[in-house]
């Protein structure tokens, strides 16, 4: 409901602060007194356009501010929405604050909970708070698009709509994954010799892990093959055959020392230590030997070495930083090729899993538009009794439920009998007028405005208050050329709306008037030489008065 309003700088509202009560509040005043300012303010909370000349003549911007509290099964709805606008919403006081400034020279700013937003995102959330009835542009129920949820909402179980929804979502997944797969037979066979090369190519190389590492260091001892050997031919020249070498020395000196060591034995460990050393140095000696004879420059070798390594370079620069990347790609080139060679296989397979999610979306959107189509028969007596009530009996609101018939671009994935399938079934939901015995049924958003309409919209509001999901009704013109016993009737239908909507009406009638919860009077003064626009909420006997 809508708690809480003030206009500031609004054309004669210079500043009006309106607390409004739950169920029915009137708003009653003399022609021109500004109450019609009132409704379009509010309409602007519901995300209307916005014009330059609204400001107050010498105000810089006019200013439109409301407190709303959704009731309890608006309450997630509304929550869902907000977060999807990366909005706001506090948990502890479930309170949504609107706040709409209009600029002298035609801007307009929205803030939603503080947080500055567009137009656009308040009309997707004020779709939810208020709706306008007397003002055409601003009436949810004229909208077509709204017309198969708010149906679904009176009679047809939720059950069933999820039921679709979720059909729905398993037949586009299928039909996705078919159409995903579906390559041209050209484009498949080029695909599959591209793979098929590249796949033979890269086992045609036998690549190892660990290979590259191997083949740098043995291209490094081929290129330092002369070094190498030159070095082990030294060392075992200076170690053990060349004359005066390190064994002979050791030789000698162990001589020396073992003469002595009688003199003193502390010289028994060195003479030992010299002796383990001369060892080592004939061991090592060998060792050089060898390895000098096995090292030889083999410019073939290292012809194959770099070549082997050219060749891994190539396939790392087209498939992989390392030989490991390359044998991954490998693997994933070749899962690839599998599944093009059995495509046809899965192909025919997608067909089935296919047919079967289409037929089973198909057999729900039935159901559905046979529920929608005795729902359409409930509201359209419904509708009928309650305009008779308004003095309308010649008047009919009829439903319209009617297939939506596939388009040539829609294809055969997601159509059904030639119906096209969406998340809410295969129906175009709209509702239509009569408005006299002989005429032809006109769309609600084709109808003129006015007092009619807005008595029509009362009729639908009222059979449709369980399932419309708006917090706020706002009527204007409702009492336009009616009076005695009908204002009375239309006075106790709004007041049966109010029951489990807030309803804020504009009226003339005493008959209305005297249904509301709560009653403001609207009123001009001068003050200062200027005209002002004054709301009073009104006592039990200033209410009689009135």
């Amino acid at each position: 409901m809508l708690k809480h309003l003030r206009i500031t700088n609004f054309a004669i509202l210079s500043d009006v602060a309106l607390d409004l009560a739950p169920g029915f509040n009137v708003l009653s005043g003399e022609t021109g007194a500004g109450k019609s300012l009132i409704v379009d303010a509010v309409a602007l909370l519901r995300g209307g356009r916005a014009s330059a000349d609204i400001p107050r003549a010498g105000a810089d911007e006019a200013v439109v501010e409301a407190i709303f509290e959704p009731s309890s099964d608006l309450a997630d709805l509304a929550r869902e929405r907000l977060f999807g606008l990366g909005l706001s919403f506090d948990e502890s006081s479930p309170e949504i604050l609107v706040r709409r400034v209009i600029s002298a020279k035609g801007r307009s700013r929205v803030h939603i909970n503080g947080g500055l937003t567009t137009a656009a995102a308040l009309a997707e959330i004020g779709s939810l708070l208020v709706d306008l009835a007397g003002q055409h542009e601003h009436q949810g129920l004229v909208d077509p698009s709204r017309h198969a949820e708010i149906l679904d909402a009176f009679g047809v179980p939720p059950d069933l709509s999820t039921r679709v929804q979720v059909a729905y979502e398993r037949a586009r997944a299928a039909a996705g994954a078919l159409e995903g797969g579906d390559v041209s037979a050209r484009s498949r066979a080029e695909r599959e010799d591209f793979l098929c090369f590249q796949v033979e190519e890269i086992d045609g190389a036998e690549l190892k892990e660990g290979e590259e590492q191997e083949l740098l260091a043995e291209r490094d001892r081929l290129r330092a093959a002369g070094k190498l050997g030159a070095c082990a031919r030294r060392g075992e020249e200076a170690l053990y055959s060349r004359e005066g070498a390190v064994v002979d020395v050791l030789s000698t000196l162990v001589k020396e020392i073992e003469a002595l060591v009688h003199v003193d034995p502390r010289l028994a460990g060195p003479k030992q230590q010299v002796e383990e050393a001369r060892l080592l140095c004939e061991d090592a000696a060998v060792v050089l030997r060898r390895y000098g004879d096995s090292v030889a420059e083999d410019p073939e070798r290292l012809a194959e070495v770099e070549e082997r390594l050219h060749l891994i370079s190539r396939l790392c620069k087209k498939h992989g930083a390392t030989v490991g990347d390359v044998l991954n790609k490998r693997a994933r080139l070749a899962a690839e090729l599998a599944e093009l060679q059995a495509h046809e296989s899965r192909r025919a397979e997608l067909a089935r899993e296919l047919d079967v999610a289409r037929e089973q979306a198909a057999l729900a959107a039935a159901e559905l538009s046979d529920a929608r189509k005795h729902a359409a028969f409930r509201l359209e007596a419904a509708t009928s009794e309650a305009l008779a009530e308004l003095g309308m009996g010649s008047a009919r609101v009829m439903v319209q439920v009617e297939p939506r018939l596939a388009r040539e671009t829609d294809g055969d994935a997601l159509v059904a009998g030639g119906r096209r399938l969406s998340p809410r079934g295969w129906d175009r939901v709209e509702f239509l007028l009569c408005a006299n015995k002989g005429e032809e049924p006109r769309p609600l958003a084709k109808v003129a405005s006015g007092g009619e309409l807005s008595r029509i919209m009362l009729a639908l509001k009222l059979c449709l208050r369980h399932a419309d999901m708006v917090g706020t009704y706002v009527f204007d013109e409702v009492d336009a050329g009616i009076g005695g016993g009908t204002a009375e009737v239309v006075g106790r239908l709004i007041r049966r709306v109010a029951e489990t909507r807030q309803v804020i009406c504009v009226t003339h009638l005493p008959q209305i008037a005297a249904m509301g919860n709560a009653h403001f009077r609207v009123e001009k003064a001068e003050r200062d030489g200027r005209t002002e626009t004054k709301v009073t909420r009104l006592s039990p006997g200033e209410r009689r008065e009135e």
